[in-house]
Parts: C-alpha cells; sequence; structure tokens
C-alpha cells in the first residue's frame, strides 16, 4: 500500500423536503464538516451505507456528485453537507448528507512481530502529530520524510493472546521506508483495529504504544481501550 496515496490527499431526495428542513433547523447548503467515519453497507446500491462518525454521528447519504468505490468496514475521511436531521433524540445523532468528497484511509490489523517479518517491518523513524481512539480503531497522524518509494507503516506486537498480566499491552509503532530517499516531508493518516489486543472476561485493555523519532527519541504514550466504546 502506498503511503503517499494516503496524503491530505445521484440519488434524488425529495427536493422541497429538504428545503423544509433546511429551513426549520438552519442548515445551508453552503456549509461543509469534515470527519472521518467507519462505513456501513445496507445494500449493493450506490449510496446504500451510512457512516458513523468519529463524534459519535450516523450520518446517511442521499445524494452525491462524484463517484466512488467503497466497501462495508471501509475506513474513510468524509467531506458532507447535512441536508436533515433524521433522529436526534437517541444516543448517536443522524443526519441526511450530501457527499462532498469521501477518500479511504488506510486500515490495518495489529501485526504478531517474528523472525521472519522482523526485517520486513523495518526500523526507520516515524514522527507521531496526533492519535486518537474511536470506532474502535487506534487511529494516528503520522509525518516522515520521503521521495518516490512505497512506505510501510505497522503496529505490532509479541505473538500470542493478549492476557491481564501483560498489561499494559506493549505495542509498537514501525515504519519501513524501503530505502527510499529522506527528501521532503508528508502526513498520512492510518488506522489499526485493536481487536487483537482485548482480554476475554474483560471489557477494557490498558496499552502502551512506542515509536522513534528522527532524533533517535523513542516516544511513548499510553492509552486505555473500552471494548466497542468510541473513545
Amino acid at each position: 500500500m502506498d503511503m503517499k496515496k494516503f496524503v491530505f490527499l445521484l440519488l434524488l431526495f425529495p427536493l422541497l423536503l429538504i428545503s423544509s428542513c433546511l429551513d426549520d433547523e438552519g442548515y445551508s447548503l453552503g456549509d461543509a464538516w469534515i470527519d472521518f467515519g467507519v462505513v456501513n453497507k445496507s445494500g449493493s446500491g450506490f449510496l446504500d451505507f451510512s457512516v458513523k462518525t468519529d463524534h459519535g454521528e450516523l450520518l446517511y447519504p442521499v445524494s452525491s456528485e462524484i463517484s466512488f468505490d467503497i466497501e462495508d468496514k471501509n475506513r474513510i475521511l468524509i467531506n458532507y453537507t447535512i441536508l436533515g436531521e433524521k433522529n436526534t433524540s437517541g444516543a448517536n445523532e443522524e443526519f441526511y448528507i450530501k457527499i462532498n468528497s469521501i477518500r479511504k484511509i488506510l486500515k490495518k490489523g495489529i501485526l504478531e512481530i517474528t523472525e521472519g517479518n522482523k526485517d520486513s517491518i523495518g526500523n526507520d523513524p516515524v514522527i507521531v502529530t496526533d492519535h486518537w481512539m474511536a470506532n474502535n480503531l487506534l487511529n494516528f497522524k503520522l509525518k516522515y520524510y520521503g521521495d518516490y518509494q512505497v512506505h510501510f507503516i505497522n503496529l505490532v506486537k509479541k505473538p500470542g493472546p493478549v492476557s491481564v498480566a501483560d498489561q499494559p499491552v506493549e505495542l509498537e509503532l514501525r515504519h519501513n521506508r524501503n530505502g527510499d530517499q529522506e527528501r521532503f516531508p508528508f502526513a498520512a493518516y492510518v488506522s489499526f483495529d485493536l481487536s487483537a489486543i482485548t482480554i476475554a472476561g474483560r471489557d477494557s485493555v490498558r496499552f502502551k504504544v512506542s515509536s522513534e523519532n528522527y532524533d533517535g527519541d523513542m516516544v511513548t504514550f499510553t492509552g486505555v481501550y473500552k471494548y466497542g466504546k468510541s473513545n
């Protein structure tokens, strides 16, 4: 997967009803929101899906002026305009939206590091400029230097299941620049599924992530993954 590609890189809806919603609720077709989210496909149609954003809203696309191809559980960055409210009385606010743009974000599982893959995983530096948990994912905004080669990013742990005694679970963010020259700065987003560190019979797990920056310093942070919660 080419990390550079992750640099911030029509169905008709009854217009009278949408216009009424816009007037009543104060939404404007000139306003736009941007958020990360996860796709939930509900059918095979072009707009047969919803998006749960990292802030907890549920978005239901009813209009789009662009073409795109996404699959169930895809991690996305979406730019959208709210057309009206679907439901705001539950735990999650729900909105009908028009899609202005949509891009896939790299999503991976946690990899077990072994003698066979430790070299390909790499030990090149990377800078974590932001991190957060949402939608059962650990998300990173990264900075790295390169030129034209494909770069690889992985979150790794030691082999085997995780136990209570292992807490905080040790995770490493690893970067392989694939021999690329460090000429230009790049920014990238990547998300990791945290299900590999769940512990049977528990509802949360503590973890620690370490990475090496370009000064040769090890940078760490800790967190708590609460299963099924948006943190």
